[in-house]
């Protein structure tokens, strides 16, 4: 199969800087020379923002603020910023007139502590909520360290047990739950 930058000739970088540079309007983009640091559009401000960092591509990291009011459509960016130390992020985003800051009520994020500063400062009057993701993996965390303690001490006290009945010349039956596992089987 034939590409269509062997058709015609061009190597496929050639292509792509000719998009770049002539067909796109990237040259002649209003946000060009800003578009380095990020971008903030401080119009898609809402009373509820979110908050969050994010890889696009070669590790660059980049913090996004979006409006949740609009769901992902026209108007969900607030800011797209270059990396994520909230000494960098803040002075950009307190950039967006204090008034509009001032009307965030509630801005959701994840448990970084650089989040959660940059949201103190550039949104003071905003309750932060943390994302039901990373609650639900804190939750499933705690649980797991729980149930392992447990099954720990039900091997501890399996291998006692076996003892006993090994001192007392007998043999050894764990005893069978109602699901028919033993409870070291049930803490697996």
């Amino acid at each position: 199969m034939q590409t269509i930058s062997s058709f015609y000739g061009i190597s496929a970088s050639k292509l792509r800087r000719y998009y770049r540079n002539k067909l796109s309007g990237f040259q002649d983009w209003e946000h060009r020379e800003d578009a380095r640091n990020g971008l903030i559009f401080p119009q898609n401000v809402s009373a509820h923002l979110s908050i969050d960092e994010t890889c696009l591509s070669h590790g660059e990291l980049y913090t996004v603020v979006t409006n949740k009011e609009a769901r992902g459509k026209k108007g969900t960016i607030v800011a797209i910023l270059n990396g994520t130390k909230s000494e960098n992020i803040i002075p950009i985003l307190q950039k967006i007139p204090q008034r509009l800051r001032n009307k965030v009520q509630e801005i959701t994020l994840d448990l970084a502590g650089n989040m959660g500063l940059i949201a103190k400062r550039c949104f003071p009057n905003a309750v932060q909520v943390i994302d039901r993701f990373h609650v639900q993996q804190l939750a499933t965390e705690a649980l797991q360290e729980i149930r392992i303690k447990h099954r720990w001490q039900a091997i501890d006290d399996e291998n006692q047990a076996i003892e006993q009945a090994r001192k007392n010349k007998e043999t050894y039956f764990p005893e069978v739950l109602s699901n028919s596992d033993t409870i070291k089987q049930l803490l697996a």
